[in-house]
């Protein structure tokens, strides 16, 4: 007999508080799972602190050990997980996971359309929680401020639920933004977006020189530790004489939000295939990484190019895997986030939500926000720009608020 499809995805709760809950996973393999697993498990903000992988090829058979919070919503988090999980029937040898991309059609994307009279401090962050609450996925933000101090927001976004199209769907999203914005809400509607999306997407033209080489450097950072984690915390090794098959990955690492997921979104560019692996985060907050892995068909990465292109991309990875930084424009101050853009087209997740939590941890008022693509080094880029209320950068510093932000968005 075989297992049932909703039995795929098996989440059990901790016995008492603190204790970690345990997913696992048993189901037809595909290039990318592991991928597309841990980046819904960073979605749903839980951290992962102990993994095991297997496959033989067709099923596979995947456990994380993660760390919770009380708000997690559990039988939506197995829903979500179940839906990138291939069908029972893939296991016949064909290439299954190339026929789902090709009949998956890209996400309807909305422009959610606001006036506030004014914009208290933590307002994005507000409205930005309850879009995640509600599965409303954030694609582009455009925030401007008009001379009378009123604000319009463009909130471009698409519908896990695929329901934004009908009438009870977008009402109870106005409903729910209503109660948060309270009085500040002036109007609000909610539109299929049409051509101003693909212009909001392109971004500004115009990045400083200066700070898009230091954002988009490929070469290793060794700059102070309040800037960047030093690249010696990253230890990356390759070896092909540990098993006759497979070529083992040893990483060793300093934790952060989203680890594994950066490490398996990496090898999923590189169309690379874990067979087997585990890792674990040590008593001093650093991970350790044991991976088998394979190239797409089958064989071992002997090739010295490849090796090293994989060693340093990871290496770079685990160091930088977002990019922030703060600038004085004039007499304006600018803060800038960046992050690469999966080969697949989707950005990282809750970006905008960390950046907004952070801002109003620091009591930091937004002026404006723009969010837009950018292809640097041949890679694509997710840019945030946040243009923030000159009043508030005179009680904060620069320096506290860069690192306020990167401590938020890795989880330090």
């Amino acid at each position: 007999m075989g297992i049932l499809y909703e039995d795929s995805v098996v989440i059990t709760h901790g016995e008492k508080s603190g204790d970690p809950h345990v997913i696992t996973v048993n189901c037809p393999d595909k290039t990318g799972l592991g991928s597309d697993l841990c980046r819904i498990v960073l979605l749903f903000g839980l951290s992962i602190s102990r993994g095991d992988f297997s496959t033989d090829g067709k099923w596979c058979y995947i456990v994380f050990w993660v760390v919770g919070k009380p708000s997690t919503r559990w039988p939506l988090l197995k829903k979500r997980l179940l839906e990138v999980c291939p069908s029972h029937f893939s296991t016949t040898g064909i290439r299954f996971y190339q026929q789902d991309k090709e009949i998956q059609k890209p996400p309807d994307v909305f422009l959610l359309k606001f006036w506030c009279s004014s914009h208290p401090k933590g307002l994005l962050h507000d409205v930005s929680e309850l879009l995640c609450e509600l599965e409303l996925t954030i694609r582009r933000v455009k925030v401007s401020t008009a001379p009378d101090g009123k604000m319009m927001d463009l909130f471009f976004i698409t519908d896990t639920r695929e329901l934004l199209r009908t009438r009870k769907r977008q009402e109870e999203t106005m409903h729910r933004l209503k109660a948060i914005l309270a009085d500040v809400l002036m109007s609000c509607e909610i539109e299929l977006a049409g051509p101003e999306f693909t212009a909001c997407s392109q971004g500004s033209p115009y990045l400083p020189s200066s700070i898009a080489e230091e954002l988009f450097s490929l070469e290793l950072p060794f700059g102070p530790p309040n800037r960047h984690l030093p690249s010696n915390s990253v230890v990356v090794d390759m070896d092909n004489a540990i098993s006759r098959s497979h070529t083992v990955l040893q990483l060793l690492c300093l934790d952060h939000k989203g680890l594994v997921y950066d490490i398996m979104r990496t090898l999923k560019d590189y169309s690379i295939q874990v067979s087997y692996g585990r890792f674990y985060i040590n008593s001093k907050g650093k991970c350790d990484v044991e991976l088998f892995t394979m190239q797409s068909d089958g064989s071992k990465i002997v090739d010295s190019n490849k090796q090293n292109a994989l060693c340093s991309r990871l290496r770079m990875e685990l160091t930088r895997p977002l990019r922030v930084a703060v600038v004085s424009r004039g007499p304006d101050t600018e803060l800038l986030v960046a992050n690469p853009v999966e080969l697949s087209g989707r950005g990282r997740p809750l970006v905008f939500h960390d950046i907004t939590l952070a801002l109003k941890h620091l009591n930091t008022s937004i002026f404006s926000v723009e969010i837009g693509r950018h292809m640097i080094h041949d890679r694509e880029w997710e840019v945030y720009r946040i243009l923030l209320d000159e009043g508030d950068i005179v009680s904060v510093q620069q320096t506290k608020i860069e690192e306020g932000v990167r401590n938020i968005l890795m989880g330090w």
